[in-house]
Formats: C-alpha cells, sequence, structure tokens
C-alpha cells in the first residue's frame, strides 16, 4: 500500500449518494454520477522518464494515465497534461516531444488535451489527469471478483525488469523494444473486450505489481485469488535479469507488504521477484466467469491485445489472500 492510500485511511470518508466508486476499495480510478446514464471516470498519474527519448516516455506517461480508466469500463473523455520540468538545465525542446508524445497516445484514445499545469523541478516529471465516460450500470471495480471466476492477464509482465536494467547499463536500450511496446499500448482494446463479454472485476497492473494489485482485488471482493505463477506471460529475459540481481526498488516493498497474505508456495526468488516488481501502464488483470473465459479469451484476440492468458482463478477466502502454484 502506497503513502497516499495509508493516509486516506484515516480520512473523512466522502458521503454523496452519487459517488460510486471513491477510496474505499484502492480502486483505479474515482467515478461520480452525473445522471442515470452518465458517470464520470477520474484518475491522476505521473512519474519521471524510464526511457531516454523524450517522446516515447511521453507516450508511455499517457498510455499509464489513459489506464486507469479503461480499468473502470470507461472512456477516456479529457486530459489535462501534469508537468514538472528542469528548464533552467535543459532545453524546452525535450519538454516539446514530451507533450508530443502524450498528446499522440491521447489522440490514439480519441480523447483530447485542454489544458494542464508545469512546475520548475530538478527531475523530469510527467502524466495526465484524465477524465473518462461510463454508464454507472457497468462501471467495473477491482471488488467484485467471484469464487469459481478465471483470472486473465492482458500484457506481459515485466517492464520494471527491463528499463531498470537498460538504466543499469546491464542491456542496450534497444533490447527495451517489447517493453516500449507493452508500456504505449492502450488497454482500450482490453476494456471493449471485457466490457463486451461481461466480467465480474478487472484492475491495471502498475506500480503494487502483479501480485500487490491482485491483492487489492482480493481484499475488495473478499476472496482469494489461486495465480499459477508459471503461467503468468513474461517479457523475453525479465526472468535472467531478475535472477541476477536486476529489479527495481518496489519489488522488495511490494512482497514486504503482501507479508502473510501471500502464500508464495515453491515459486523460485527471481520469478517472485517479476511478479511483485513494479510495471509500468501494464495489462489488465481480468475476473471473469469461467463460463465466459473462452468468450473473453477471443476477443482478447480479436482486439489484439499484447497477451491473453488464463492464469489462475478464484477461491472462496483462503488464510491467504494471494496463492501461488
Amino acid at each position: 500500500m502506497g503513502l497516499t492510500a495509508q493516509v486516506l485511511r484515516n480520512m473523512p470518508k466522502a458521503e454523496d449518494p452519487n459517488l460510486i466508486v471513491g477510496t474505499e476499495t484502492f480502486d483505479d480510478a474515482g467515478v461520480y454520477r452525473l445522471n442515470a446514464t452518465t458517470a464520470l471516470v477520474q484518475t491522476v498519474d505521473f512519474f519521471p522518464p524510464l526511457v531516454d527519448d523524450a517522446y516515447t516516455f511521453g507516450r508511455i506517461a499517457a498510455a499509464n494515465s489513459l489506464s486507469d480508466v479503461y480499468a473502470m469500463g470507461g472512456r477516456p473523455l479529457t486530459a489535462l497534461n501534469i508537468v514538472a520540468f528542469p528548464d533552467k538545465d535543459l532545453p524546452g525542446e525535450i519538454l516539446a516531444e514530451i507533450l508530443r508524445g502524450g498528446a499522440e497516445r491521447v489522440s490514439a484514445a480519441g480523447a483530447i488535451i485542454v489544458g494542464g499545469h508545469s512546475v520548475r523541478d530538478a527531475e523530469i516529471k510527467y502524466g495526465l489527469a484524465v477524465t473518462g465516460l461510463v454508464n454507472p450500470d457497468a462501471v467495473v471495480t477491482n471488488a467484485g471478483a467471484r469464487p469459481g471466476d478465471d483470472l486473465v492477464l492482458t500484457k506481459p509482465i515485466g517492464s520494471g525488469t527491463m528499463t531498470t536494467a537498460a538504466k543499469k547499463g546491464v542491456i542496450p536500450e534497444a533490447d527495451l523494444a517489447e517493453a516500449i511496446a507493452v508500456m504505449t499500448e492502450l488497454n482500450a482494446g482490453g476494456a471493449e473486450a471485457m466490457c463486451r463479454v461481461g466480467v465480474h472485476a478487472a484492475t491495471d497492473v502498475t506500480g503494487f505489481g502483479l501480485l500487490g494489485h491482485a491483492f487489492e482485488m482480493a481484499e475488495g471482493s473478499g476472496v482469494t485469488l489461486q495465480i499459477e505463477a508459471t503461467a503468468a506471460p513474461l517479457m523475453r529475459d525479465a526472468l535472467r535479469l531478475a535472477g541476477e540481481g536486476v529489479a527495481t526498488r518496489a519489488w522488495k516493498s511490494n512482497a514486504e507488504h503482501l507479508g502473510g497474505q501471500l502464500d508464495r508456495g515453491v515459486t523460485p526468488e527471481a520469478l517472485l521477484t517479476v511478479l511483485c516488481d513494479a510495471q509500468t501502464s501494464g495489462g489488465l488483470l481480468i475476473s471473469v466467469p469461467s463460463e465466459r473465459t473462452p468468450r473473453l479469451l477471443e476477443a482478447l484476440r480479436r482486439q489484439r491485445t499484447p497477451c491473453a492468458a488464463v492464469i489462475g482463478r478464484v477461491l472462496a477466502r483462503q488464510e491467504a489472500a494471494i496463492m501461488l502454484r
């Protein structure tokens, strides 16, 4: 759990009959009902560069910010740029390329940028505040998983490991091609597929890693998620690099947060590292009724999502919230 989430737990809860999704379940975005057929989906995210190329960074950051709207079953509508930039130390052309990359992904999502805010900072940071639309009766949260559901993942895991390896000079940045393609891919296709088929719950996989976000789903739903560790699709070389000690600093804190709520079984340390490692613009983890799984997998393939993999199932609550097998 991040610091913000810990603080919010001690804050007074918002009381409004039109607030469909707030902070109670640490969902991906807030949802506020405007009328019987329309609700707003609102989210914000930003972070420092993961790659050297400014345009690519902008695309990654924007795709990551848009993802929370898709995870709720929504459609992005507008976005606001959020920028921190050392304008006294770096040329404005770098910022222009970051914003150009962000605008490209927002346009690809069918949304528009309507403004933003910037501050001077010693470190570059970029992201978006995004507003989307969703039918109040079609909101997908992370708190609806039910025993008997299958767990489906729409993007491979490993972006944190791969980008860390490039930053450390362990691999050339050219080897990030797969990770960049995955991180810049919008979750629009996955969202469209799950909404068409009908699912019980979903979340996108980002900073808390696959297991951290699975834990949030398990806690919000009051269930246990049993994950087949070796069934989770991984980016090429991610497992090897993790075995060599390459990972983001977040993987340990993510694992520590799970504590006794994780039954790791016989999962090797390197694989556990990748599954706990922070992801950027990761895929959707979807809890779907087992009888609908074939339809969902086919719909995801038609949408050409990076992967469409069954990685586990939902159980009635056990002693541990996450069980690896």
